[in-house]
């Protein structure tokens, strides 16, 4: 097998990979939230300029596809010696994306919603930064995941006022 076909069926597996943790992190926080947003708890205490639920649908269905997008344009350009970073700083902002849904509307936590929504905006400005010099359309693509996360902050801090 010549080293292109090699190099196309790798970056073909790291793509369904990166696609199955994005994935992954979307069903985990999809387990909290789809019930608890018609609970009396979320109704009765969300901001009056919350968007109707079908917006979020959409929303992250885009966000999921630029994030991953995102993650596989600056792994396929990354050197060795950055790939370890690139998990690290990709496996932290899923985990804590996934973790918010749990805080949030599982513990029913505003405050450890927002506390992980930090952890969250932290992580993407750092993935903004590192794969500036990786691979400069990843970072534009994550510039949308980082404005829905103010939002969302907004959200979460107007909660219950």
């Amino acid at each position: 097998m010549s080293k292109d076909k090699r190099r196309g069926r790798n970056n073909f597996v790291i793509l369904l990979i990166i696609t199955l943790a994005v994935f992954l992190t979307g069903l985990f926080g999809s387990l909290f939230t789809s019930t608890a947003t018609k609970s009396q708890w979320y109704l009765e205490n969300k901001p009056s300029f919350t968007p109707p639920r079908i917006v979020f649908s959409i929303a992250w269905t885009i966000l999921y596809i630029l994030i991953i997008l995102a993650i596989y344009f600056s792994w396929i350009k990354s050197k060795k010696s950055e790939k370890i970073k690139l998990l690290i700083i990709f496996g932290l902002n899923l985990i804590s994306n996934a973790l918010w849904s749990f805080l949030f509307f599982y513990l029913r936590n505003p405050l450890f919603g927002f506390i992980d929504l930090l952890i969250i905006f932290s992580t993407i400005i750092w993935a903004l930064f590192y794969t500036k010099k990786i691979n400069p359309v990843s970072t534009f693509l994550l510039i949308p995941y980082l404005l829905w996360i103010i939002f969302a902050g907004i959200l979460n801090l107007s909660f219950g006022l």
